[in-house]
């Protein structure tokens, strides 16, 4: 099991992501994606989120929301459970990321990038101002075969 931290920080209409194509071996493989990584020992979320942040962007999150509790399930990696955030404040200065290219996109094309199925899922919730909710999905490959938002399932 793998516990992890997704943040989508906002500015002007626009997310910050993450374009992953400098990492070998990488599962995000030219995938769009926000920023984060794996809870290092004792951790708590916001920590994760903070350090994570600051060390993929050269940015310090001063605003941030815990939006809700992913669940990915695959039949090529472990399961993760994801903590989803958004953060709307920071101080600094962006710097580069050895993970991806970091570029601002307005929300109105993020449907448009390389997302996994999945993602658009919670992108919605996001842009709808959902209140917190648990999304379960479960991959084989890269296809999305199983998705279920607070307990009730997505596909039929």
């Amino acid at each position: 099991m793998s516990l992890t931290t997704l943040c989508y920080i906002e500015q002007d209409g626009k997310y910050l992501m993450m374009h992953r194509i400098k990492k070998k071996n990488d599962i995000n493989q030219e995938k769009w994606i926000g920023i984060g990584g794996h809870f290092e020992p004792d951790e708590s979320p916001e920590e994760c989120l903070l350090r994570e942040a600051l060390e993929e962007t050269g940015l310090t999150l001063t605003s941030y929301r815990f939006r809700g509790l992913v669940t990915f399930l695959s039949d090529k990696w472990q399961t993760e459970y994801m903590c989803l955030y958004t953060a709307d404040g920071f101080e600094g200065t962006l710097t580069d990321c050895n993970e991806g290219e970091l570029v601002w996109v307005d929300k109105e094309e993020v449907m448009n990038l390389n997302l996994w199925e999945g993602d658009k899922i919670f992108f919605r919730l996001l842009n709808e101002n959902a209140p917190f909710f648990s999304l379960k999905l479960r991959y084989e490959g890269e296809t999305l075969v199983e998705a279920v938002l607070d307990g009730k399932s997505l596909l039929r």
